[in-house]
């Protein structure tokens, strides 16, 4: 019996050219399995008759565009994840994902290799074939781009003469990815890390600079899920989605960063999440109303810590389902109403309020009303000193030793 090859397809350059190198090298059909996680840009349909034209034998569209909204960029959000404080990991949260579906695929299909479009240089290697062995270890990984040393002007000219049906070209050879969650470029002329991007590289967003009236939004949360955008009920896909669209039109979420991948290269790469920045601003604030001050500062190394295993692959691993446990814990207070205004490639903060609030008016006021007690303050402060005062001391009195 012909073994059989499950590809996680794109419709883009390495996928497409992994098909017919996958059924030359190993003598297996390919099955592509395209999963929608709300890319867009291009019909599903589209992708499904590309892989079938590029040779292979099965094809397959997966909407996984909820389930990624409420399982993957939910949780984002929850535990504000944005690697190196600025990447809300648009890729990273999408693989485990389609890792799940590969899987399923595979055992649908009698599948006994999995195949990705990875190069040995990126993460993407790292959270598909971490994933796949945490799911499924009997699955072989054959993975043509890295294996085979894939050059991108090599694919091109290999899509070039097996006439495969596939857009890039050597004169616009960046390599996109994007989902609901945002869009990552990366490639061609921005490997100069000194060149700056360019408005033709943007999609998301509009130019920032432009002039064009404010937009005011009020993100409701329900402990710490957003359920309402101006008072509308919404889901988490529709959530995003809305704040894709009005945020992006101001701008919001443009990111261009030189960071750390996991394989020890730096790489440069330009981001654009509208949506993602706008819903963990709000969220961030919200958590800063109503989460008390030690749970808030240890939840802060949590979210750090969520957002680098998650980046490194990690999805499926122990310590991000107990760190799952405790951010759902402490999300149990965060429900209330941000207002943002979204305007000049900028999402800020206007207003806040909540009845699980910890602010207190009485308490925080210097004016009339205020209910703080102050003869209680330079007693503490005296206590709290006290240890590097009697340090202090200690240092003096040794002569500094």
């Amino acid at each position: 019996m012909t073994e059989r090859v499950v590809l996680a397809y794109s419709g883009g350059l390495d996928t497409s050219v992994a098909i017919p190198y996958l059924a030359e090298e190993t003598g297996a059909e390919v099955i592509a399995v395209a999963v929608d996680v709300g890319q867009g840009g291009e019909d599903l349909d589209a992708i499904r008759q590309r892989a079938l034209d590029c040779g292979a034998v099965e094809s397959e569209v997966v909407d996984a565009r909820d389930e990624f909204a409420a399982g993957y960029c939910l949780p984002a959000i929850r535990a504000n994840a944005l690697y190196m404080d600025r990447y809300p990991l648009v890729s990273a949260l999408s693989r485990p994902l389609i890792v799940k579906h590969l899987v399923a695929a595979a055992r649908r299909h009698g599948g006994t290799i999995v195949s990705h479009g990875c190069t040995g240089k990126g993460n993407d290697q790292v959270r598909f074939e971490v994933g796949l062995g945490a799911l499924a270890p009997d699955l072989r990984i054959v993975a043509p781009a890295r294996d085979f040393a894939w050059t991108r002007d090599k694919a091109i000219a290999f899509a070039g003469e097996k006439g495969l049906p596939i857009d890039v070209s050597a004169k616009s050879p960046y390599s996109v990815d994007q989902n609901l969650w945002g869009r990552a470029v990366e490639t061609g002329f921005l490997e100069d890390i000194w060149n700056a991007p360019i408005e033709d590289l943007y999609s998301y967003t509009c130019d920032p600079a432009q002039e064009r009236d404010a937009d005011e939004v009020v993100i409701t949360f329900d402990a710490g899920v957003p359920v309402a955008i101006d008072g509308e009920t919404v889901t988490p896909y529709q959530a995003i989605r809305e704040l894709n669209r009005r945020a992006g039109a101001q701008g919001v979420g443009r990111l261009d960063m030189v960071e750390d991948r996991l394989v020890g290269i730096k790489s440069r790469e330009v981001y654009e999440a509208p949506g993602a920045i706008a819903l963990i601003t709000a969220h961030q604030e919200l958590e800063a109303v109503t989460v008390e001050r030690d749970l808030a500062r240890f939840k802060r190394g949590v979210d750090q810590r969520w957002g680098e295993l998650v980046y490194d692959g990690l999805w499926f691993s122990p310590l991000k389902r107990a760190l799952d446990a405790f951010i759902d814990d402490a999300q149990r207070h965060v429900t209330g109403e941000v207002r943002l205004t979204l305007h000049g490639g900028r999402a800020t903060v206007t207003g806040r309020r909540s009845e699980a609030s910890l602010y207190d008016f009485g308490m925080a006021t210097y004016d009339t009303g205020d209910t703080f007690d102050q003869s209680l303050a330079k007693g503490f402060v005296r206590l709290w000193g006290l240890p590097s005062e009697m340090a202090a001391a200690r240092d003096a009195r040794l002569g500094g030793c």
